[in-house]
């Protein structure tokens, strides 16, 4: 039985993403060779994270804490892949979603720092759901907004939050509207200043974090959300743009099938057509040239999703207030070589908090 096209883009596109943020190669291995349908995607992944739970229950039961953080972190980022583009299946997607935030909640209390759910105010009664993580001992840090990127969720982010705890940073991970548990009543909207300014507001009423020394870490999608923050919001002092693009309409024919669903899925638009002219409002034009903190921008030359261009067209714009580091052998989100960006990015963001 041949292999679907939709399993094959998803192996080949983001193999490296799955490892880079938290799955086991071999249990990478030992899945990528069983699955030949879409429609066995989810069901597969989840038959592993519900492994890893159990171990992590087992653990729990023992009072091995540490061992039990590891499985319930395995399982959350298994179950959060084995959804994460399953858009044509309503009810994997809602499951694989809750099993996410479920495992991953159960684990906070033996993650390394102090874990916290948040449920941040937003507009019509809403909340923006968050991961507040702060390092230990360290009084009033600096705190980095971390957002995901289309298919991604904030629980996806625990790696890089670790990053950034380590050199003394708080994060907030957030599900920003259209993005994990918001998405199912909210779509992705492309001003993205508005929930950033949410977001400020809510971490000035934390009297644990410094709200006078924000940063902002935006993965592929987020990037681009990370930009129009920067633009508008005066209270972010440093953004990191991570493979991000310009325009999200010029670049639709190039995206993956599988992006393809996920746009027209998470911008509620209905079809093809609905989205593409949806997304002509994703644009960064006239944003760029408003921004006058450090922006570091960084992108790899084999990104299948984004063109390079856009990249080194933002740091432009943006002038000598932006850094560009362009690596010829990375691909999207250069997960392919995360050790010669991500601990240099949390470098570049203690730097610029340190200051302010």
């Amino acid at each position: 039985m041949a292999v679907e096209e939709r399993v094959t883009s998803a192996i080949e596109n983001w193999a490296p993403r799955f490892i880079a943020n938290g799955v086991d190669s071999n249990d990478l291995l030992k899945l990528t060779r069983t699955i030949q349908r879409w429609e066995d995607w989810s069901p597969s992944w989840s038959a592993l994270a519900n492994e890893h739970e159990h171990m992590g229950e087992q653990a729990e039961a023992s009072r091995d804490y540490e061992s039990a953080g590891e499985h319930f972190l395995s399982a959350a980022m298994l179950y959060h892949f084995g959804k994460f583009m399953v858009v044509r299946f309503p009810s994997q997607l809602r499951e694989g979603h809750e099993n996410t935030v479920r495992v991953y909640r159960r684990g906070m209390p033996y993650y390394e720092h102090i874990n916290e759910r948040v449920e941040i105010p937003y507009e019509h009664g809403r909340v923006i759901p968050g991961i507040l993580r702060r390092p230990w001992g360290v009084r009033r840090p600096p705190v980095v907004i971390l957002s995901p990127g289309l298919d991604s969720v904030k629980e996806e982010l625990h790696a890089y939050s670790t990053d950034l705890l380590r050199r003394g940073i708080a994060t907030l991970a957030v599900d920003g509207p259209g993005q994990g548990e918001s998405e199912f009543g909210l779509p992705l909207r492309p001003d993205y200043e508005v929930p950033a300014g949410y977001i400020i507001n809510y971490l000035e009423t934390r009297s644990d974090v410094d709200a006078s020394r924000v940063g902002m870490l935006g993965i592929s999608l987020g990037g681009f959300f990370a930009v129009r923050a920067a633009a508008a919001e005066k209270r972010l002092k440093a953004v990191v743009m991570l493979a991000s693009g310009y325009n999200l309409a010029e670049h639709f024919d190039r995206y993956p099938l599988l992006t393809q669903d996920a746009f027209i899925h998470r911008t509620k638009s209905g079809d093809e057509v609905a989205t593409r002219e949806r997304l002509k409002a994703f644009t960064l034009e006239g944003s760029t040239q408003r921004i006058t903190i450090p922006l570091l921008v960084i992108m790899g030359r084999k990104d299948r999703l984004f063109p390079p261009e856009d990249s080194e067209r933002v740091a432009a714009e943006v002038g000598e207030r932006a850094e560009l580091w362009m690596f010829d052998d990375g691909n999207h989100v250069c997960n392919n070589i995360p050790y010669k960006y991500r601990p240099q990015q949390a470098d570049w963001l203690r730097r610029q908090l340190l200051a302010v």
